[in-house]
């Protein structure tokens, strides 16, 4: 733009950007837009599939949040964590922690460690035995959960702190499913998970193990005996290798394989074993196998294939025989892009885990028994997200075992019309399956995810059954669909609540009682991304780092070890002061010290609490967004007025 006076800049001298007129409303040394204290979530319970309220807990255990009186701040912390999910210590070791992926701190140095803190709190809740929120006011409906693995039993969590009364099904001879059977023991130590099972349990959950719906009871018998019924049954299906030859007996899934073992059946493996597949499925398998190795001589019955199909076991004599196992993973991708979680990654390769990316499968050959002796694989070149099989590339890998680890499906047996063609079910976004009023489904059943997302349709479909069995109707999900923080709960934790409110006409009600002010929520709809945090705050400090074993090649036989050992106390703390509290004030007083009217003021003790630690007198304020700019959490904007 022109101007032909000569007196006005676009930009100011250093500048390189256009700020609009829209934002910068000045006239001399005022402006009309005031701060306002804007609550939003951070994008690492935006990126939660179980919905955490992990800036909460995490800014409980570094001291910012404090607990009511006459309560530890280790204790508050579990409380807060398990209003999401019951299973910290489990998931702080397993989850592959999408969070931290979206964590604003990776912007400064690197992102804080959500994983290793949420360990901490579950194990410390573990160590004094800690209990979950009791059980809510008895409302004399009954719901049927189908599954005990981590998406049922968080369900029957939720229900029951509803108040309703819960029945879970499970075919197991124990509860846990994906969580027992589908991942190592030295990944999810079983005392552990025992522990933290036994904690849903203790909130008069009903128990009925050994129970396969549509087979020894039918859905439609479940549907008549239950107000409501949640199928959590998962996805423990593996999907065969889709080439010839495939269906040779020792050619397994990776389901079956772990499962064979987490059930104490499989000691030992074959002397080669190779993988196919990349995600954290595939990790697991392949770093069993080289710990459970082989022995070179073994009777027909105990050949790894017959005791993975047939439910049988292996001599537990012949486990002091064994020998170490070649495996080998094969990846149709590279490497690099493998989903599995990176540190999965570089630790099955230091156990001494061959791993060979863009090579894809094309046929099993079999011997003269009609046995697996060699899987067949091309070359393929990638190009973005386009493959493109290398020409002549064909070449053989000599085996004794196959396992598929490429993908899961539904066992529909005794419900197959559930099935929506896809080999999964489909649900709405409460989680109700189409045209069957009070039948819910979640997990791995609607999209085989993470254990984390099967909780956290728990939570959801929960409150969808909630509202089922209250005659409400459910309602639009918000736009961020987690836990929130609320700054009325907090007030009333504290004593701190507004006052009732008379309906009476009123002027001049800015600091009437009967309300918040100054305080927006918008934790709802939106998430805080790092370029309206004021990064320049934060000093660049280091991860506290689990401390890993390390197994080596050498010594992972039989190595059946957690592969991490947690934080300490101190440690827990310091990481989770590195956490920058996103969207949210963690009081570092910046607003008040380079205020240049002294306008924004410490909330007096008294009537302080988290969010609540200043306030701005309006007599005072002239405008002039100082405060906004060097807010480090973008808790701070500027637009009363507007």
């Amino acid at each position: 733009m022109n101007d032909q006076s000569g007196t006005f800049r676009r930009y100011q001298d250093g500048e390189d950007t256009y700020r609009s007129l829209k934002d910068a409303i000045f006239e001399a040394d005022a402006s009309h837009k005031c701060p306002v204290y804007v609550h939003r979530t951070p994008p690492c319970q935006g990126s939660c599939p179980s919905g955490h309220d992990v800036r909460g807990w995490l800014d409980i255990v570094r001291g910012i949040e404090k607990p009511p009186e006459g309560m530890d701040w280790q204790t508050y912390a579990f409380q807060r964590a398990t209003d999401a999910n019951p299973f910290p210590a489990i998931m702080g070791r397993v989850c592959p922690a999408p969070c931290e992926d979206g964590c604003n701190r990776n912007q400064v140095d690197d992102r804080v460690g959500i994983n290793a803190v949420e360990q901490f709190i579950g194990d410390w809740a573990g160590a004094l035995d800690l209990k979950l929120a009791p059980a809510g006011s008895p409302t004399g409906k009954r719901v049927a959960v189908v599954g005990g693995g981590p998406g049922g039993l968080a369900c029957a969590y939720q229900l029951r702190r509803m108040g309703h009364a819960c029945t879970l099904f499970d075919e197991h001879d124990h509860l846990g499913g994906m969580m027992r059977y589908g991942v190592p023991g030295y990944r999810t130590p079983r005392d552990v998970l025992d522990r933290e099972i036994q904690r849903i349990v203790d909130l008069d959950v009903e128990i009925r193990l050994g129970v396969r719906i549509g087979r020894d009871m039918s859905l439609d018998d479940l549907m008549r005996d239950f107000d409501a019924v949640v199928l959590a049954i998962g996805a423990q299906s593996g999907k065969p290798l889709p080439v010839p030859g495939a269906d040779a007996p020792n050619c397994v899934s990776g389901v079956a394989f772990l499962e064979a073992f987490n059930q104490g059946r499989l000691r030992y493996t074959a002397r080669r074993v190779v993988v196919i597949g990349g995600g954290d499925t595939a990790m697991d398998v392949v770093s069993v196998a080289r710990r459970l190795g082989h022995i070179e001589t073994q009777r027909e019955q105990d050949r790894p294939e017959y005791v993975i199909l047939n439910q049988t076991a292996q001599d537990v004599a012949d486990v002091a025989r064994h020998e170490g196992s070649e495996v080998l993973l094969v990846y149709r991708r590279p490497v690099d892009r493998m989903p599995a979680a990176k540190h999965e990654v570089e630790a099955a390769m230091h156990e001494g885990v061959e791993i060979r990316g863009s090579l894809a499968p094309v046929e099993v050959i079999l011997d003269e028994n009609g046995r697996a002796r060699a899987l067949r694989v091309v070359e393929v070149e990638w190009e973005g997200n386009q493959s493109k099989v290398k020409e002549g590339s064909e070449f053989d890998i000599e085996c004794d075992l196959v396992v598929a680890a490429i993908g899961q499906g539904v066992d529909f047996a005794g419900f197959e019309w559930l099935d929506n063609g896809k080999g999964l079910v489909d649900a709405d976004r409460h989680y109700q399956v189409p045209g069957r009023k009070g039948l819910y489904a979640i997990g791995d059943m609607l999209r085989p995810h993470l254990l984390t997302t099967a909780i956290g349709h728990a939570r959801v479909a929960a409150e969808s059954v909630d509202h089922y069995l209250r005659s409400k109707e459910p309602g639009a999900r918000p736009k961020v669909d987690v836990h929130h923080f609320s700054l009325l709960e907090k007030l009333r934790e504290v004593h701190l609540e507004p006052e009732p409110y008379q309906h009476e006409a009123e002027w001049g009600t800015n600091e009437a009682r009967y309300a918040v002010h100054n305080y927006e929520d918008r934790s709802r709809h939106e998430v805080i991304p790092s370029d309206e945090l004021f990064l320049g705050h934060f000093k660049l400090t280091p991860r506290h780092r689990r401390h890993e074993t390390g197994v080596s090649a050498e010594e992972v036989l039989g190595h059946f070890e957690e592969r991490f050992r947690g934080l300490d106390e101190e440690e827990a703390r310091a990481e989770a002061d590195r956490c920058m509290s996103c969207g949210m004030c963690f009081e570092c007083d910046n607003c008040v010290i380079y205020c240049p009217q002294t306008a924004v003021k410490r909330t007096p003790k008294k009537q302080a609490t988290m969010g609540r630690y200043v306030y701005t007198d309006y007599a005072l304020c002239i405008g002039c967004h100082i405060c906004a700019d060097v807010c480090p959490t973008g808790y701070i904007r500027m637009g009363m007025g507007e």
